[in-house]
């Protein structure tokens, strides 16, 4: 069996709107759960992962106590230099929303805002050994890779091209998610930041499917049963979920967030870079609309996040979406406000139609 589970669903790791709560439903449900780290101190991540393990341990069940397995998810990013010039631009283009807003532009922060996997976070999971581990933006140094093989993890990444398969299949990957342009989102390229390169999920899974040998996670814009259906139709061994996810009560996705997702405005999604720097699919919002979804005014990723971060907040504390990362694929029309489990079921009924197991 693929992940050792009832059925060959992961559910995507969505930095931001989910915990572990989400994490323990679905891997309860018979499919993959993951775990977001990307935003969590290791003290934050010590707690959540604790939580999993005690909610899915059963002694002498596996080698890591758990019963069911999970997926830790981390960025693999190179953190920039700050760039004071750049910094200055992205400042200058916010003044007049934090005039507006009666924030004091004087005390506009900055920083990384992400954390890329490090030996501090190697170090704790190796008290853990969870069974999967994933990677956004490539994969980690060789030495950090090396430890998480050590401990027995299996490695998962995602690829937006064919040469980033290639590249991830040469370089110690599991299992290579193929992430189509649909996916809600950060975009998880990183060998060519040219977004002419990015293509749909359905054309891109064949073409990784026919380079390389390893098993390929369809990924972007599968929300329902028809869709993993369709997914494991074109060679798939699997699909990874995410946005179907995102009104369930078990995920934390905000009021705000919630609201978008099931009007009319979940219609229409764009990349945009205006949150991180980098770009990755939400649903279109002020912000987007005034500065242009895809701007030259943001930092290089993830430096641009600090600075429009008291803009999210206040704007929220108002009861407005207008500066919030509204994260969705562009099939969001398929949300459910049901139980993860539930929502799990129903996308599993696309591998029972054409008979595939874990």
């Amino acid at each position: 069996m693929l992940f050792n589970t009832q059925y060959p669903l992961v559910q995507a790791p969505m930095a931001g709107v989910q915990t572990s709560a989400l994490c323990i439903a679905v891997s309860k449900a018979g499919g993959l759960g993951s775990l977001p780290c990307a935003m969590l101190s290791a003290s934050q991540l010590r707690t959540e992962l604790l939580a999993i393990q005690e909610s899915l341990s059963q002694k002498g069940i596996t080698r890591n106590g758990t019963e069911r397995p999970y997926n830790v998810n981390f960025f693999a990013h190179t953190p920039p230099e700050i760039d004071e010039a750049r910094n200055q631009k992205w400042k200058n283009a916010l003044a007049p929303y934090y005039c507006e807003l009666g924030l004091n532009i004087d005390e506009f922060p900055s920083g990384q805002g992400r954390t890329p996997f490090n030996d501090e976070l190697a170090e704790l999971l190796e008290e853990f050994k969870p069974p999967f581990v994933s990677f956004h933006f490539g994969l980690p140094k060789p030495a950090l890779l090396k430890r998480v093989k050590a401990m027995g993890a299996q490695i998962i990444s995602s690829a937006t091209t064919v040469e980033e398969a290639l590249w991830l299949q040469a370089h110690g990957c599991d299992f290579i998610i193929a992430q189509g342009l649909e996916a809600g989102g950060h975009r998880g390229h990183f060998l060519n930041h040219d977004l002419n390169l990015q293509m749909g999920t359905f054309a891109l899974l064949p073409q990784i499917v026919k380079a390389v040998s390893l098993p390929v996670i369809a990924a972007g814009g599968i929300a329902n049963a028809k869709g993993v259906a369709a997914a494991m139709a074109l060679g798939a061994s699997a699909v990874q979920v995410g946005t179907a996810y995102l009104l369930a009560p078990e995920c934390s996705t905000s009021e705000i967030h919630r609201e978008a997702l099931q009007s009319e405005a979940a219609r229409h999604t764009a990349l945009t870079n205006l949150f991180s720097g980098r770009p990755a699919r939400g649903i279109v919002n002020r912000v987007m609309r005034e500065l242009g979804a895809l701007s030259d005014f943001p930092p290089e990723f993830p430096l641009a996040t600090p600075g429009i971060a008291p803009l999210r907040a206040k704007a929220e504390s108002l009861g407005l979406g207008d500066f919030s990362p509204l994260w969705a694929g562009q099939n969001a029309s398929e949300c459910n406000n049901a139980p993860a489990a539930q929502i799990t079921r129903e996308l599993a009924q696309g591998f029972q139609a054409l008979g595939a197991h874990a």
